[in-house]
């Protein structure tokens, strides 16, 4: 803990796979005993699921993988701050799935995913088409909880509440707004309690708006209202709003006010125990679990989320099924790409090792999360998880969080590393 991401650390987690098994992957394994095509559905398009599918092709083209994803042009929640800020357009976060179709061969089908059959192992679509499977995976991500704060909605988000939360349409209200707030008007965040979708965002989000309020508008504050007592890399980001935005972020912790009782989107205020607080901009970023398709076909467990065999991700509820990403339950993991991008690599080594017969290896795993607190300002933390038969434990030793010493040059170091980062991450699942 305390030490600094060198370069050095960083570049050798991207050229080891984030720590997957790439010498597995691509030892061209034969599949299935029995000589047939195996065919694997992948459900979501995401950081999990279109990582896993190019990789399960890239390592043996002769299955038969498709790929089921709604969206035609995917935008990436990682660096959609850096977007509601101002200092990136939409089109930097966008991705399509022309490599996937046209240069790794995996069939990608533009359409909902609306019921799995595990008796049959079958997929069918809201177009009406179905497919037939011998391995499921399952990367929907999260659904919000639209009820667990009175008087939002669906509607609200759409409307007036943006969470942002899902990049893309919603990313672009929010912007919207932050151009039309009047100087001096409120920006309140309402942040959730654990476990959700990249717990650092919150705060990435409150630090790339105060850089927009301080440049155009800044007379304005935000008001972070958060239901938990303590948060992801909190005192490195206090640390950086001291410095830069001195005055401009105010956070609440859940027992001092932080807990949002009630939503007014009329009126534009969230009610606390300390009363309202009226806001010209209110992002609510509500509770979370796991994607719809996951809650019908009976995957998730009483906590919203899908319990899986920590070493294969095969589903607790449906053998053959696999879940990866946020909607999985994996230990300690963060719910963030880096996870589910790592989950799928691994998940690949796994399934090609089972077609072929062979005992599957158990590689670590490895989280990694970059956080912009203005303009050549990043802090960072990785860690690495070791993976059994009795589940998945985080190396202490191997957690890499910012110095609290780091010097404008690391930090401006870390910055540049972010945005390779994001290239690099972004190549290896869409490219």
């Amino acid at each position: 803990m305390g030490k600094t991401i060198s370069r050095r650390s960083f570049n050798r987690l991207l050229l080891s796979g984030f720590v997957a098994a790439p010498s597995l992957l691509m030892s061209g394994l034969p599949v299935l005993a029995s000589g047939s095509r195996a065919r694997v559905v992948v459900i979501g398009g995401g950081f999990g699921g279109a990582t896993v599918a190019k990789y399960l092709k890239t390592a043996d083209p002769s299955l038969a993988v498709t790929l089921i994803e709604p969206k035609r042009v995917f935008h990436t929640c990682p660096m959609s701050n850096s977007v509601i800020g101002g200092l990136r357009p939409m089109s930097f976060i966008a991705q399509n799935y022309d490599a996937l179709r046209n240069l790794h061969g995996v069939e990608v089908v533009q359409d909902y995913a609306t019921t799995l059959d595990p008796v049959k192992k079958t997929v069918k679509l809201k177009g009406g088409r179905s497919f037939g499977y011998d391995r499921l995976v399952v990367s929907p991500g999260v659904d919000f909880i639209w009820d667990a704060i009175a008087g939002y909605s669906k509607e609200a988000a759409e409307s007036t509440m943006p969470h942002a939360y899902e990049a893309g349409p919603q990313t672009e209200l929010l912007r919207r707004q932050l151009l039309a707030l009047k100087d001096g008007d409120k920006v309140i965040i309402a942040a959730p309690k654990n476990p959700f979708r990249c717990p650092a965002a919150p705060y990435e989000r409150a630090s790339l708006i105060a850089n927009y309020l301080k440049q155009h508008k800044p007379k304005s504050k935000i008001i972070i209202l958060d239901d938990k007592e303590v948060f992801t890399k909190q005192d490195l980001f206090m640390l950086g709003w001291d410095r830069l935005y001195k005055g401009m972020i105010e956070w609440r912790s859940g027992s001092f006010g932080g807990h949002v009782e009630r939503l007014d989107p009329a009126a534009m205020t969230a009610t606390t125990e300390f009363g309202d607080e009226k806001g010209g901009v209110i992002n609510v970023i509500p509770p979370q679990k796991a994607g719809r398709i996951a809650f019908d076909a009976g995957l998730v467990d009483e906590s919203g989320w899908c319990p899986v065999n920590e070493v294969s991700f095969e589903s607790l509820r449906h053998p053959g099924i696999h879940v990866i990403g946020d909607a999985a339950i994996v230990g300690p993991m963060p719910k963030s790409g880096v996870s589910a991008n790592t989950q799928a690599r691994v998940l690949a080594s796994w399934l090609i090792g089972s077609f072929g017969g062979k005992a599957p290896e158990t590689p670590d795993l490895a989280s990694l999360c970059y956080s912009l607190i203005a303009p050549g300002y990043a802090v960072s933390v990785a860690g690495s998880y070791s993976r059994n038969e009795q589940g998945i434990s985080e190396k202490p030793d191997a957690v890499r969080l910012t110095s609290m010493e780091a010097t404008s040059q690391q930090l401006a170091e870390e910055a540049v590393q972010s945005e390779q980062w994001y290239h690099a991450i972004t190549h290896d699942i869409w490219r």
